[in-house]
């Protein structure tokens, strides 16, 4: 008994809780990337679309470093051109090498240009929007 109760007060402390309260709920499951994308662009279902199509929803490669496109600066998640954005991305104080700056600057990019910036992938993309009741890429 006496091993018990020194578990819930060590538990206690850890959780800052009173003994015999509950403890919180356990946290919740992390998200994918494509989990994540696909609730970012929830208003702009096509930027997922393409995010899919370029990447396959992956902004690292199995090393940690930012997937790049071996013929072009294109980077990350969105593929966004590195020689062409990354100094407006920086003014905006977007880093296009993190999930968040990358996602964030498509979505700079989109609200500006619709989909113009990726439509060298539309051959990918547009089909799933061709299907879709409201046609988002006509931004």
């Amino acid at each position: 008994m006496h091993s018990t109760a020194s578990i819930l007060l060590a538990l206690s402390a850890v959780f800052n809780v009173n003994p015999g309260s509950q403890l919180p709920a356990p946290m919740p499951q992390v998200q994918t990337v494509n989990e994540y994308v696909r609730e970012y662009f929830k208003d702009e279902p096509v930027l997922a679309d393409i995010a899919q199509c370029e990447s396959q929803m992956r902004q690292f490669d199995k090393n940690g470093n930012t997937i790049k496109n071996p013929t072009s600066s294109a980077i990350g998640i969105m593929q966004i051109m590195a020689s062409i954005h990354k100094g407006t991305a920086e003014k905006l104080g977007l880093d296009i090498y993190s999930v968040q700056g990358n996602l964030a600057y498509a979505k700079y990019l989109y609200d500006r240009e619709g989909t113009t910036p990726w439509n060298a992938s539309k051959n990918c993309w547009g089909k799933k929007q061709n299907s879709a009741p409201a046609l988002a890429a006509t931004k």
